[in-house]
C-alpha cells in the first residue's frame, strides 16, 4: 500500500484552465492534463523566477519533490506544444493557504465544483473552450473565435 500524497500549498489557482491550438476543433484534439500543483510549480519557478528551494518552501514540500513536479509539468507542456494537444488544468493534491481562504481573495475558477473541477463553456461550432463567467449562462455567451453560441462543458 502506498503512502497518501501530501497536500501541496497552492497560493494562486489558474484563472484560465484550458488551452488549445487555434483553428483545431476540440473533438479532434487529444488533451494533456496538468494538475493544479504542477501549474503552481511552473508559476513559481518560471513565471515568478524562484529557485527550486524557494518554490518548495512556498508549496510546503521538499526541494526534490518540487523538482519532480516541475519536471513533469514541463514535460507535459512541451508534449502539448510539440504534438498540438490541448492543455487542461485540473485536479491534484493541494490546499490554499489560510490567508487566502479567510481574506477577501476567493478561490479562482479551478476550485469551483468538485475536487477543483473547473466550469467551462464550449463552442458548438469550432470547439473553443473558455472559462465560465460567474452569473452568465454559457448559452448566453458567444465564442470569441467564431461568434457562435456556447454551451456548458462539464467533465
Amino acid at each position: 500500500m502506498s503512502r497518501p500524497q501530501k497536500e501541496r500549498i497552492v497560493e494562486q489557482t489558474p484563472h484560465v484552465v484550458y488551452f488549445k491550438p487555434k483553428g483545431v476543433p476540440l473533438i479532434h484534439l487529444d488533451e494533456v492534463v496538468l494538475s493544479i500543483d504542477e501549474y503552481e510549480s511552473l508559476r513559481l519557478s518560471d513565471h515568478c523566477g524562484l529557485t527550486q528551494n524557494e518554490g518548495a518552501s512556498r508549496m510546503g514540500i521538499h526541494q526534490s519533490t518540487f523538482q519532480r513536479i516541475l519536471s513533469g509539468a514541463r514535460q507535459k507542456v512541451s508534449e502539448a506544444l510539440v504534438t498540438g494537444k490541448a492543455i487542461k488544468i485540473e485536479g491534484g493534491t493541494y490546499r490554499l493557504p489560510e490567508e487566502v481562504l479567510q481574506g477577501s481573495a476567493r478561490p479562482g475558477p479551478a476550485l469551483r465544483g468538485t475536487k477543483g473541477a473547473p466550469l467551462r463553456c464550449i463552442c458548438l461550432e469550432c470547439g473553443n473552450v473558455v472559462a465560465h463567467k460567474r452569473g452568465v449562462p454559457c448559452m448566453n455567451m458567444t465564442c470569441p473565435e467564431c461568434g457562435s453560441q456556447m454551451m456548458r462543458h462539464d467533465e
